[in-house]
């Protein structure tokens, strides 16, 4: 298995990718591929006293800016460590990608590059996100502001399929992101989205409000962009609250001695809500697995976020969403390059 990564994509690049990769390859058996340009890779990696042997470096010496407008990915940055990476998915000369560069620009490459599954109308970004109960996907968490209904089912199915086969939930729990419970909740996107969820196959709880998401009683929540960013920002920001409160909690001599009587539980909690220990967020409904790694990435997120990919080309999931989404255009089953 190739796993192709970009090595200027976030704020510690090169540095924390090399060595996310150099683990991957060592704990994963898996294969590298790193994009960018070779000179400063090297440098990093003999600085860090890390040896390349068993990662390949795809050369270029462009970057694509963060600030740059997302479809410039198309248009004059296909040469960038992020274009050549998504060309090469797209070619097939790996079996997935990783970055943490531009969302937007994954978002646009993902589609416009590598192509979406036939039949789908959106890539959706699609986070899992901790909760009570193990974890949850988020879709769309951001890739999509203004959304259809039909849009909002086809998210459902992605990521109905993806908790089954990747993840191992059988007959995953879906429900849609709502101001209430009841199915006359909500604007016309969600009352309209309710009724064609309500009347698919999958396995339709209904609508769950903001208060009732960390629960994790739910395996796969359905919004619109908009609204799946605000529920992801605003689980980015509690953690962070909860993680600084602990650490003034426990700051004082008694909190210290405190601590220690419950120190596993305190590592297990911030294991739990470390976003590096998820690894990234999957470009849903593109033909070959992306994985959009956190901006701020360290050694352990890109880690994470390259056995996520590994994950994903197990579990083989995409087959499973183009039929499941040709069942319900009543189309032919896709094919990669449409």
């Amino acid at each position: 298995m190739k796993i192709i990564v970009d090595a200027f994509g976030g704020d510690n690049a090169p540095d924390e990718v090399i060595k996310g990769a150099v683990r991957a390859v060592n704990e994963l058996g898996v294969e590298i591929v790193l994009t960018g340009d070779k000179n400063k890779i090297e440098e990093s990696a003999k600085k860090l006293g890390l040896s390349l042997d068993k990662i390949s470096v795809a050369h270029t010496s462009e970057v694509f800016d963060i600030h740059e407008e997302p479809v410039k990915i198309v248009k004059t940055g296909k040469n960038t460590s992020m274009g050549l990476g998504l060309k090469m998915l797209h070619d097939g000369e790996g079996d997935a990608f990783v970055s943490a560069g531009s969302t937007g620009a994954l978002v646009v490459g993902s589609t416009m590059i590598v192509k979406r599954i036939k039949g789908v109308k959106r890539v959706a970004l699609a986070p899992l996100i901790p909760a009570e109960k193990g974890q949850f996907m988020l879709l769309d968490a951001g890739a999509n502001n203004d959304c259809r209904p039909e849009m909002l089912l086809q998210f459902a199915i992605m990521g109905s399929a993806y908790m089954e086969k990747v993840m191992g939930i059988k007959n995953p729990k879906i429900a849609l992101a709502n101001i209430g419970e009841e199915e006359t909740k909500g604007r016309e996107l969600e009352l309209e989205a309710y009724k064609l969820l309500k009347d698919s196959e999958l396995n339709f709880c209904g609508n769950i409000e903001g208060r009732d998401i960390p629960k994790g009683d739910i395996n796969v929540i359905v919004s619109d962009g908009f609204t799946g960013n605000i529920i992801l920002k605003l689980y980015e920001g509690m953690g962070k609250f909860f993680s600084n409160k602990l650490k003034y909690i426990l700051s004082g001599i008694n909190g210290k001695l405190s601590a220690l009587l419950v120190l596993g539980k305190i590592k297990a909690f911030k294991k739990q809500m470390d976003y590096t220990e998820i690894g990234g967020s999957l470009m849903l409904g593109a033909c070959r697995p992306v994985i959009k790694a956190h901006g701020s990435s360290d050694a352990n997120a890109f880690f994470n976020a390259i056995r996520q990919a590994k994950k994903c080309v197990d579990g083989k999931f995409i087959d499973e969403i183009a039929e499941a989404v040709s069942k319900t255009t009543g189309k032919e089953r896709p094919q990669n390059d449409e």
